[in-house]
């Protein structure tokens, strides 16, 4: 999951502007929060970006619920959005090519997007605007800022919110020391990053209205790491009654986390994650000079009281945190592993989430979720054991055979998984408004003899965002992606998708646009019990339709270890390996995958010489 989001990273730039934008006195607006003013964006459309939903999250306030903020005196200038603590990436603001640390701990903010009224034509009452609640993908780096949501409010008449949270080891920190002075039992989960999304909600209750929005009709959406955290809200109960319909893009997963692997020692009976808070914990004493290698650092732990432990963590500066989960934190650019959050039976479910979906125990309300044709392609073009690179410039494919057939299974897992599997559950116990879609636009540059964009990233992960907002124009590299002459049919699609978007924003289910122009869009599971789900394509490549496949992870491992382009059985067993498709005991149960651990095949690495 993490390298899917850090390649997505190195092909899409920048989405805010690099001059400081001017304040725009028609969009002054008196909220419960406090007076605010923002700016017209490059659609039209005022944003307010930067606004504080919450306290913010330093010293003595570091890995605590996030407490809602004091209302401000005078009128805050909401011109910058900026970004919670990570390492240098252009998910994160920062330039290509930059390493380090950037973001600070001061960073619970969000931005709003909203149709450009003047002070006394916000829409009030029934009136109203429809909200859709954006959760940056992560979940070690990111920023509320990448995308502009001004053409998509523009168009669609809709308020978008998007918001900053914790990400990392500030997000999430399962830690016995810091459970001692917790206030509550949301407190003492460890799960900050899904306290923060639940506090922007109250905000977005308390306060969307002074924006035109309205509070009863709040979507929540996000892609990647935000679409798991779409599904964390869906499971949590802290969430109940908070948001009205969930949007899902590329879900990489709908697990979490246990206790043990959140926090315990990697040599313990029940071993820790190798980034665990008590190996965090290690490596900083080690550091510091504290202890001299990691035995030192155990048996120092072990004679420190939790009291002691807290002051020594919390007395860490936001760089040190960060750079003990990697070996050179000068120089390191982009995500990195951590356990991520834990099903602690409080913020989480303890029990399986397909099981919480199957029953009554979450926040029902109408879905909508999908994947990409390629999800991993957009990998597979970073990776040397499928891509060389003619002239430095131009990179091919070793191997097109096997390069399309690892993509189309696994991204076929990834659907059966992320997708079909949550459907089925949440129609098994009783729900019906459930909509599933995949997106097959593929139609990249391609220069004979030197790139196929088609090939090499396809309906690729991460592609899904820029055609819901409307906003392609995110730095030169995104040439390799959206050319000029794909404009015309991109732009088409873009306004298809915005028009679904909008109306299942405002009703519940996507029917057939916002205007009533397009296919209808029926749920994943109609009358006769035949799973469908909506292609989204331009004309060229069969544009929008119907379609029905939905088979199951089991179903789609039996067809892989049986595909003659994959000739080699260690190769059948890396396309099982990515983020979340397919479980550890799936995994486990392919007999020609037995002697080949997921950890034999590293992202990155030459997989070749695989034995």
């Amino acid at each position: 999951m993490l390298r899917l989001l850090l390649a997505t990273s190195m092909l899409l730039g920048c989405g805010e502007a690099a001059m400081p934008p001017q304040p725009d006195p028609t969009s002054e607006r008196s909220l419960p929060a406090g007076d605010v003013v923002g700016f017209t964006g490059a659609y039209g459309s005022h944003v307010w970006r930067g606004i504080p939903y919450a306290e913010p999250p330093v010293g003595a306030l570091r890995w605590r619920e996030p407490r809602p903020s004091t209302r401000w005196g005078g009128t805050h200038r909401a011109l910058a959005s900026g970004a919670c603590p990570q390492f240098a990436s252009v998910l994160g603001g920062a330039a290509r090519g930059e390493t380090g640390i950037v973001g600070d701990e001061d960073c619970l903010t969000l931005d709003v997007f909203a149709p450009r009224y003047g002070p006394d034509a916000v829409p009030r009452d029934e009136a109203r605007l429809p909200v859709l609640f954006w959760i940056h993908g992560g979940p070690t780096f990111g920023r509320a800022g990448f995308y502009d949501g001004g053409n998509l409010v523009a168009t669609e008449e809709v308020v978008v919110v998007a918001i900053n949270y914790r990400s990392g080891p500030f997000g999430w920190f399962h830690h016995a020391s810091l459970r001692e002075g917790a206030i509550g039992a949301a407190e003492r989960s460890g799960n900050f990053a899904l306290l923060d999304w639940v506090r922007a909600l109250e905000w977005v209750r308390d306060n969307v209205s002074g924006f035109g929005g309205d509070p009863g009709r709040v979507t929540i959406i996000g892609e990647g790491f935000g679409a798991w955290s779409v599904g964390s809200l869906l499971l949590s109960p802290l969430a109940e009654g908070l948001f009205h319909r969930a949007i899902l893009h590329s879900n990489p997963g709908w697990g979490a986390s246990t206790a043990a692997a959140a926090e315990s020692w990697v040599d313990d009976p029940e071993p820790g994650h190798p980034n665990s808070s008590n190996e965090i914990l290690a490596t900083l004493l080690v550091r510091d000079g504290t202890a001299t290698d990691r035995a030192s650092a155990k048996a120092h732990a072990a004679a420190m009281t939790d009291a002691e432990i807290e002051a020594y963590l919390r007395g860490k500066s936001m760089r040190e945190v960060l750079g003990a989960h990697v070996d050179e934190p000068d120089a390191h650019g982009g995500g990195y592993e951590i356990p991520g959050p834990v099903r602690d039976g409080v913020a989480l479910p303890a029990e399986s989430p397909l099981v919480t979906l199957a029953g009554d125990a979450y926040n029902r309300v109408p879905v909508l979720l999908g994947t990409t044709r390629d999800e991993k392609k957009l990998v597979q073009a970073l990776d040397p054991a499928f891509v060389r690179w003619r002239f430095g410039l131009f990179p091919y494919a070793l191997d097109p055979a096997r390069y399309e057939a690892e993509a189309e299974h696994h991204a076929r897992a990834c659907k059966a998984s992320s997708v079909d599997a949550p459907a089925r559950a949440m129609r098994a116990g009783g729900a019906e408004a459930v909509y599933a879609f995949r997106f097959d636009w593929d139609e990249e540059p391609h220069v004979p003899l030197l790139y196929d964009g088609p090939l090499l990233l396809g309906a690729a992960h991460g592609l899904i965002g820029p055609f819901v907002f409307g906003h392609f124009e995110m730095g030169p590299q995104t040439s390799f992606i959206f050319g000029r002459g794909s404009r015309e049919a991109r732009e088409a699609l873009a306004a298809e998708m915005m028009s679904y978007w909008s109306v299942f924003a405002d009703t519940g289910s996507p029917g057939s646009g916002r205007r009533d122009e397009l296919p209808e869009w029926e749920a994943w599971a109609p009358a006769d019990g035949a799973p469908k789900y909506l292609v989204l394509d331009t004309p060229t490549g069969g544009g929008l339709r119907m379609a029905s496949d939905a088979p199951t992870v089991e179903e789609v491992i039996e067809g892989l270890m049986e595909d003659p382009r994959l000739r080699e059985p260690w190769q059948r067993c890396a396309t099982l390996v990515p983020w979340g498709c397919v479980s550890d005991a799936q995994y486990a149960a392919v007999d020609a995958c037995r002697s080949h651990p997921r950890q034999a095949f590293p992202w990155g690495q030459d997989r070749d010489a695989a034995p």
